[in-house]
């Protein structure tokens, strides 16, 4: 694992865990990695100080290892949000998977009850279900695997 300092393109600073150099390179590549902030997904390495330990025998008011917050556990306010949002959505929708645009298009057309959706879609579905007329929002985060 390798800790980075990031920096995105609306100079928000923050720090991420990373298996590998190459899977930092990877999510940049693929535009996976966001800002913690804003979401923006322009984002670079910062420059970082090393974290050096002093040998000596008095004891450190730094924590020990394993008492870190989980980087699970969100940060700022706007993350905090997100997971409440996705809480929400999460416990009030049903995650229809890859089905999403069909699942949509059949509330629309009256084929099966409305009710709340949430899942997954290409860009070219989402032109489509929108162009038709049926209102579709991006999530900001990406669903987790576990199905309703």
């Amino acid at each position: 694992m390798i800790k980075y300092a990031l920096d995105c393109e609306n100079k928000h600073k923050f720090e991420s865990w990373f298996q590998s150099a190459e899977a930092f390179d990877k999510l940049v590549r693929s535009g996976l990695l966001c800002c913690s902030v804003c979401g923006v997904n322009k984002v670079s390495k910062a420059i970082m100080t090393p974290n050096i330990g002093i040998k000596n025998n008095s004891k450190s008011n730094l924590p020990k290892a394993g008492n870190e917050l989980p980087l699970s556990t969100p940060s700022t306010k706007t993350e905090k949000a997100i997971k409440q949002f996705r809480k929400h959505i999460e416990k009030n929708s049903v995650n229809v998977g890859s089905n999403f645009a069909s699942e949509a298009r059949k509330m629309h057309i009256g084929d099966v009850p409305e009710r709340s959706i949430y899942g997954e879609s290409t860009i070219q579905e989402a032109k489509e279900l929108i162009d038709d007329g049926i209102s579709v929002v991006p999530l900001p985060f990406i669903p987790s695997k576990k199905t309703n």
